[in-house]
């Protein structure tokens, strides 16, 4: 079988020509139509487990990048894909080439977080959080991009728009072996969703943000492309994850990838084209709101009491949110980062922004901390007789921050401190079965539970409904003809 073709490791090299033996336009459609069929979970009952949305994206990119069409006699089927993502789940890594030891090792880990967990977030959150982060929160400071109009010089369209055709594009891809052809929204089973969004909206939104050709993929690969070493060629930035959507295969547009469709509309695809377009001040101004984000999930929790960031001595601010429960206090310091491309690749870098950023949160947590402890006058309404846990959150996940070769790389606290990601802090304060604070003294106790993802422990918990998430949700227009839109998107 293609799935058992390699018993030993595969140069990338190798596995590169094996890719190049297809013409891109015969195995674009067949990964399109392939990423379409195993999406989501269900990669997990795919042949051998080999068609993982990391490994399809990659063989993806590799045809795109250095294929051509002068290879091979035009067909491409089932078994030739399946021989490269074989190839694809042998290709060997730097820590064989290192000898395994154990700096190796950990940079294996943050690779293979990177290249693997980052496909499997929740796209109702990310969409939700959208609307929630950018439309329902507010902030006191004085703001420069994010003020009224901002999605309409960032977009092009109302934000709202802007989520609804991604998910049109979405459900669009997923029916029709991924692929989107504009012609369709001139059809009649399609009025519903251009009485929603009109048509001309849905085409000017999707050639505007979510497609691309083949020479400017060429272009930004190779712009893009941050390490010459061949064993980390796979991690780099993928070009598709900005444009999912291709032109140039077929009618219409191909998404080889559909798991990078729903992301465009996450706020990290909102982070990545603001930035581009306001710079400095759009990360700043997000930051801002982020901070108050979590503090309004926080204010969920119906037995504590949350209290914001407290200015003392000198102007001197604390954590961002204290938490007080009946059995502990939890500081809460907020962090608008996410892993850089170093990380991606397994640079173990002190000095990386993001790393800095945790750094200073552990700081802020153990300065924190000991003002309680010690009574200072202006953390004497806090109680001091209980025991004081840290929460570190990030708007994006570092799925390996609570791991001990990155703990190692963090400030020494009297305190424990749990690095947790804004959807795992969704999660977190929905549980319905026990307390959180119940939760993170249990997990902390446990020497292999505490250094897992936050999310570890939310596994198998019960959970109520997320009502900011809801009412992010809630607040798309085209979310109450959701069900006859995604219908029409579906009987093409």
């Amino acid at each position: 079988m293609a799935a058992l073709l390699y018993d030993r490791l595969v140069t990338d090299h190798e596995y590169v020509q094996r890719v190049r033996q297809q013409r891109p336009s015969a195995l674009l459609p067949v990964i399109a139509a392939a990423s379409a069929r195993w999406h989501s979970d269900t990669w997990w009952n795919s042949p051998y487990r080999k068609y993982t949305p990391w490994a399809l994206a990659d063989v993806a990119r590799t045809s795109l990048a250095y294929g051509n069409e002068y290879r091979g006699d035009g067909s491409c089927t089932e078994n030739d894909l399946m021989a490269m993502l074989a190839a694809y789940a042998a290709l060997t890594d730097p820590m064989i080439r290192d000898g395994g030891s154990a700096e190796s090792v950990a940079s294996w880990l943050l690779r293979t977080s990177g290249e693997q967990f980052t496909y499997q977030e929740s796209g109702f959150n990310d969409l939700a959080r959208t609307a929630a982060l950018f439309g329902q929160t507010r902030t006191a400071r004085t703001a420069t991009c994010l003020v009224d109009g901002w999605d309409q010089e960032l977009l092009g369209c109302s934000l709202s728009d802007y989520v609804g055709v991604t998910q049109l594009l979405q459900v669009a891809a997923l029916r029709n072996e991924g692929r989107f052809d504009p012609a369709w929204l001139s059809q009649p089973q399609m009025e519903q969703i251009c009485s929603i969004i009109p048509a001309r909206t849905i085409r000017e939104i999707t050639d505007r943000h979510f497609v691309t050709d083949l020479a400017a993929f060429k272009a930004e690969n190779d712009t893009k492309r941050s390490s010459r070493d061949s064993h980390l060629r796979r991690f780099e930035y993928n070009p598709l994850r900005g444009r999912p959507f291709l032109s140039g295969f077929g009618a219409g547009y191909l998404a080889p990838s559909s798991h990078l469709i729903i992301p465009k509309g996450s706020p990290l695809g909102l982070y990545y084209m603001g930035i581009a377009h306001f710079e400095s001040d759009f990360a700043r101004e997000l930051g801002d709101l982020f901070e108050q984000y979590v503090g309004r999930q926080l204010g969920q929790l119906a037995d504590a009491k949350v209290y914001p960031e407290i200015i003392y001595r000198d102007e001197r601010r604390s954590v961002d949110w204290i938490v007080v429960f009946d059995d502990l206090v939890l500081l809460v310091e907020v962090k608008s980062t996410r892993p850089t491309e170093a990380l991606r690749l397994g640079v173990l870098d002190r000095t990386s922004a993001d790393l800095r950023q945790i750094k200073h949160a552990y700081k802020q947590l153990g300065t924190t901390a000991a003002l309680i402890t010690g009574r200072d006058p202006s953390f004497r309404h806090l109680p001091a007789d209980r025991p004081v846990h840290g929460l570190v959150v990030t708007m994006e996940p570092f799925h390996t921050a609570n791991a001990p070769f990155q703990k190692e790389m963090q400030p020494d606290t009297d305190i424990p401190v749990t690095v947790c990601s804004a959807t795992e802090l969704e999660h977190l304060v929905t549980l319905s079965d026990m307390s959180v604070s119940q939760l993170l003294r249990q997990r902390q106790e446990d020497p292999l539970a505490s250094t897992y993802s936050l999310n570890s422990v939310l596994v198998g918990k019960n959970h109520g409904r997320n009502a900011i998430l809801d009412a992010g949700w809630d607040s798309y227009p085209w979310k109450r003809h959701a069900e006859r839109a995604s219908q029409a998107a579906v009987d093409q």
